[in-house]
């Protein structure tokens, strides 16, 4: 299952990720920082969804309360409701 989201207050503009059993098969990442954002999409590709989240929801960045990995966490999450 394909889901998409759109991140709020941070650079990325857009996150694709694909689930399949609760794995991560891909994440695309559209804007921010090009270097860190495929460094995460490769480290998390594999891993359980709910491990993911638990690794990045509440990272901020900066002075902002979120962050790309915060965001992530949160896209992740929804693509896991979405797929019940």
């Amino acid at each position: 299952m394909t889901y998409t989201f759109t991140p709020k207050g941070v650079c990325s503009r857009l996150m694709t990720v694909e689930l399949e059993d609760g794995i991560i098969k891909d994440v695309r990442i559209e804007g921010g920082c090009n270097g860190n954002l495929q460094g995460i999409s490769r480290l998390v590709k594999g891993m359980k969804a709910s491990d993911a989240i638990a690794r990045m929801q509440g990272i901020s960045c900066g002075g902002k309360p979120t962050s790309c990995p915060d965001q992530l966490s949160k896209a992740l999450t929804e693509a896991l409701k979405q797929a019940q």
